[in-house]
């Protein structure tokens, strides 16, 4: 294999939150239901920067049972009045309006969430690329007529943009076709891979052309996959590449 693709300090952070918690953000009014000060507010929201317990509310689509969610950050944005406006990036699965209710009782005064709006889920931010349903609707007559593809890529996003922050592993092109039908990928198929790479978390296998085959979970550390000539670094999950893209190099097994 050539090496490691080296990432900055800052992106393989974001790449273990994605993985791990499936981040969001989201920028949210809280209202009071008393006076506070404002520094107090400032104080409190800080607090909760942490491995936080939540029981879904009432009207939830789950269990109500408790369980843990991680607060990355709570940026206190602005306060007028009994409104407060921050930012909050979170896990995946956590719930604003309980959030909000807790900020409230910590506060002594209580709180309830007015407004919500989410800016961010995993590697797809709100200001990238915004696409309205008047423009999908606009395109896909436009597509209809003309039958161009070049259309349709300006609404619909290649799946590769959704691995974005899943840690990547280059494979060899005669190792394509053995992975699209569900083999594990070991070192000698390995051409490079990305750093930060841990024993049991998920890394997306990519061909050299940049396109994606399929999502696997880890069994070698960067480090370790190096090191190795052979031997499983990773077993495959989930296949994203159909069987025959590329050429079949491998042998079947003998009845």
């Amino acid at each position: 294999m050539t090496g490691v693709l080296p990432v900055t300090l800052e992106e393989s952070t974001k790449v273990v939150q994605a993985l791990l918690y499936s981040g969001k953000e989201y920028v949210c009014v809280m209202k009071l239901h008393g006076d506070t000060a404002r520094e107090h507010v400032k104080r409190v929201l800080t607090e909760f920067e942490d491995t936080i317990y939540q029981r879904p509310p009432l009207r939830a689509s789950v269990k109500r049972q408790l369980r843990t969610r991680r607060i990355y950050y709570i940026d206190f944005l602005e306060m007028e009045g009994r409104n407060v406006l921050f930012k909050v990036g979170c896990e995946g699965g956590t719930y604003i309006r309980k959030l909000c209710y807790d900020i409230g009782e910590v506060l002594g005064c209580g709180a309830h969430m007015q407004e919500l709006r989410r800016t961010r889920a995993g590697p797809f931010v709100e200001n990238d690329e915004i696409v309205t349903l008047h423009d999908v609707a606009y395109w896909f007559r436009e597509w209809q007529q003309q039958k161009d593809e070049t259309i349709l890529r300006k609404f619909i996003k290649p799946l590769e943009s959704a691995l974005t922050l899943v840690p990547r592993v280059y494979i060899r092109d005669s190792a394509v076709d053995a992975v699209c039908h569900g083999a594990n990928l070991t070192a000698p198929g390995v051409l490079s891979l990305e750093t930060g790479i841990t024993n049991g978390s998920m890394v997306s296998v990519f061909t050299l052309k940049g396109e994606a085959v399929a999502l696997a979970k880890a069994v070698a550390s960067t480090e370790e996959t190096l090191n190795l000539e052979h031997g499983v670094v990773a077993e495959t999950k989930r296949v994203l590449m159909p069987r025959g893209t590329y050429p079949k190099c491998w042998k079947s097994g003998e009845m």
